[in-house]
C-alpha cells in the first residue's frame, strides 16, 4: 500500500519528523443514530473521508497539509435520551480545541482547518472565543454538507439520514449501509410557531418528540452513484480551498 504523508494516523515518526507541513485539517463528527439503515459512526466516516480525500487532490497540487485523526464525540443536547447517542457540550469542545491548537502551534503550525460533518456542532462562536487567545494561528470550519447544492444531485436531499447521507454513505462505506427497506421514511415534525417554520427563529429540537425512527429526510431515493458524484465536486472545491489557504498570507487575506 501506497503511503500517504498527509495521514498523520497512518505515518510513522521516520516518516513525519522531517516533513514541513503548513496547514492541519481536524475531521469532525458525532456518534449518534440515523435512522434503523445507518451507522452510528455515519458522521465519523464522512467526516474523516471527505478530509482524506479533500487533502489528497491537494497534496497532488503541492499543499503541504496533514489530516489528523477524527474527533467521534459531537454536540447531541437535543438527543440525550436516544441510546449510545454519545454528547459533548461545546465548552467542552473549546478545551479540546484550545489543547489542540496549542500542540500546533509547537509544532509551528500556523493554519487549522475543521471540517464537520455533524449540524448540531457550531465551531464559529468557539473560533471567535479562540482568536482571542490564539491569535497567531489561523482556524476555520467547513459544513462539508454545504459545499455544493445537495439539491442538484438529490430529489429529497433531507436533513439527517435522508437521501443524502444515504447516498453518501453507500459511496463511502456501502458495507455498514442496511438495506433501504429496513429504513424507516424519514417523516419528523417541525414548530408550531411560524417563526421557526420561516427560520429566522431559532430553537433546539427534542430529537425524539419530533422523529420516531431518529432520521429526518425520506432515504428512498439513495444511489451510490449520486453520492459519488457529490463527493468527487464536494472534495474538488474544499481541495482547492486547501491549496489556496496553504498559499495564503494570513496577514494580507483581504482583497
Amino acid at each position: 500500500m501506497k503511503k500517504k504523508p498527509y495521514i498523520l494516523a497512518q505515518s510513522t515518526w521516520l516518516e513525519i519528523k522531517d516533513q514541513p507541513y503548513d496547514l492541519a485539517i481536524l475531521p469532525w463528527g458525532a456518534t449518534e443514530p440515523h435512522n434503523y439503515h445507518l451507522p452510528f459512526s455515519t458522521d465519523v466516516i464522512q467526516a474523516e473521508s471527505i478530509a482524506l480525500k479533500s487533502a489528497g487532490l491537494a497534496w497532488e497540487k503541492g499543499a503541504k497539509v496533514i489530516v489528523l485523526p477524527t474527533v467521534p464525540w459531537g454536540v447531541n443536547t437535543g438527543q440525550l435520551d436516544l441510546k449510545f447517542c454519545l454528547n459533548i457540550l461545546p465548552s467542552t469542545q473549546l478545551i479540546l480545541l484550545n489543547d489542540l491548537v496549542e500542540n500546533l502551534k509547537r509544532h509551528a503550525i500556523k493554519k487549522l482547518v475543521i471540517i464537520n460533518s455533524h449540524g448540531g456542532n457550531n465551531f464559529i462562536p468557539i473560533i471567535r472565543e479562540l482568536s482571542v487567545k490564539h491569535s497567531d494561528i489561523f482556524i476555520c470550519t467547513i459544513d462539508w454538507w454545504k459545499v455544493c447544492n445537495a439539491e442538484a444531485y438529490f430529489t429529497e436531499p433531507g436533513d439527517h439520514a435522508g437521501e443524502m447521507e444515504t447516498s453518501v454513505m453507500m459511496h463511502f462505506a456501502p458495507e455498514f449501509v442496511m438495506p433501504l427497506d429496513t429504513a424507516a421514511d424519514g417523516k419528523a415534525k417541525v414548530f408550531k410557531a411560524k417563526g421557526f417554520k420561516e427560520r429566522w427563529a431559532w430553537a433546539q429540537r427534542s430529537w425524539t418528540a419530533i422523529s420516531e425512527s431518529t432520521g429526518v429526510g425520506n432515504p428512498r431515493f439513495a444511489n451510490s452513484e449520486n453520492g459519488e458524484r457529490f463527493v468527487e465536486d464536494t472534495s474538488l472545491k474544499i481541495a482547492e480551498f486547501l491549496l489556496d489557504l496553504t498559499l495564503s498570507d494570513t496577514s494580507t487575506m483581504y482583497e
